[in-house]
């Protein structure tokens, strides 16, 4: 397998992206009414910086999403027929000229992909737990004056059209599934895990408001099949390229900050032990799903010496990174990785195969939604 990566300096509002051109969108926006992003708002619109500075957090609010909808307007264009778009952003809390009050950034945005066509399905709410004695806001401990923390994100998700449709039997989409237990921890509506480091080395910003690698990873895992093209218009250092490297997915990504883009190819180093122990993670993990099970699955894998909970899980065959060449720099950076994949031998029996080909044609015309 071998997939392609490019990076584009450039506005996400205004790209050379071909029309239904990607077949999904993973990001992470900047988050209006976040300190560290006033300057980058401001600086597009003075309006920004007028309405914060005469306290209107409203107005401030509004104009910061005013930007955001012009990216909105890409995305829905190049967004693929039954495509879907998975948004990774934050409510802010402020105080403005006195007033402490809730920004819903969640719901904003949601509306103006609504307003654009795109159907809302149900959403994810990713918890980042604190540890700190004093994450409370407020006036501490006397009522009423005290605030509820926020210690959660919100994953919008979003579709263009009606269901993706496949061929039966469809070979990406089968070696594209999941394993049983995935699907049950994936396709809950409360994701646990925690944030990234975001500090920078390249000094292109203090902080990368990076999201950890897991959270495009199992998106892309959830919403694409091998040879896709996912997109993320706000691509900073690159996490979603990344994942979609790992997860044997083409990808393209846009950012104004050309540093944040530099600072990718740190992340190739170790790419290719990176990608082969989270194959081998996932095929060890579901090892350990079947031997603490009561009673053993009723299929067996084609490529691999454990059995499966369904038939839609046979075929699933996972891919590690072998190498990765840059072929463009510039503003314009290209990345070709290769990917093989990584099968136990033993599993190739002449008898699984029989097998499998013997019900390939029943398995799944109903389960093509």
């Amino acid at each position: 397998m071998r997939t392609e990566h490019a990076l584009r300096v450039g506005d996400a509002a205004d790209t050379e992206l071909a029309d239904g051109s990607v077949d999904l969108v993973v990001t992470s926006p900047p988050y209006p009414m976040i300190e560290m992003w006033d300057d980058l708002f401001s600086a597009r619109d003075d309006a920004v910086a007028d309405a914060l500075d005469a306290g209107d957090g409203q107005a401030a609010f509004e104009a910061m999403h005013d930007q955001l909808d012009a990216v909105w307007d890409e995305l829905e264009r190049v967004l693929a027929p039954g495509g879907l778009a998975c948004i990774n952003v934050g409510d802010a809390t402020r105080s403005l000229d006195g007033s402490f009050r809730l920004y819903p950034n969640h719901a904003r945005i949601l509306t103006a992909l609504s307003e654009r066509g795109l159907s809302p399905l149900p959403d994810a709410l990713w918890r980042k737990p604190t540890n700190r004695l004093t994450k409370f806001m407020g006036s501490g401990t006397l009522p009423t004056n005290a605030y509820v923390t926020l210690e959660h994100e919100y994953v919008l998700i979003v579709r263009k059209g009606d269901s993706r449709s496949f061929p039966p039997g469809d070979d990406d989409r089968y070696e594209s599934a999941f394993f049983w237990e995935e699907r049950n921890e994936w396709f809950s509506d409360l994701w646990e895990f925690t944030g990234t480091e975001q500090r920078l080395d390249s000094g292109a910003r203090e902080r990368s408001a990076a999201f950890p690698v897991e959270l495009p990873l199992r998106l892309i895992r959830m919403y694409s099949v091998y040879g896709d093209t996912v997109y993320d218009p706000f691509v900073g250092t690159g996490t979603t390229t990344l994942a979609a490297m790992l997860a044997g997915r083409n990808s393209v990504g846009y950012d104004l900050d050309a540093g944040l883009v530099d600072a990718f190819e740190d992340r190739l180093t170790d790419v290719c032990e990176r990608s082969r122990a989270a194959v081998e993670a996932r095929l060890d993990a579901h090892r350990d799903f079947v031997a603490d099970r009561d009673d053993e699955p009723g299929y067996d894998a084609t490529y691999y010496d454990f059995p499966v909970v369904t038939k839609q899980e046979r075929d699933i065959r996972l891919y590690a990174v072998s190498s990765v060449t840059k072929t463009e720099s510039g503003d314009n950076r290209q990345f070709v990785a290769e990917h093989e994949p990584v099968d136990d031998t033993d599993a190739r029996s002449t008898q699984g195969d029989a097998v499998a080909d013997s019900d390939a044609t029943e398995e799944l015309d109903a389960d093509d939604d």
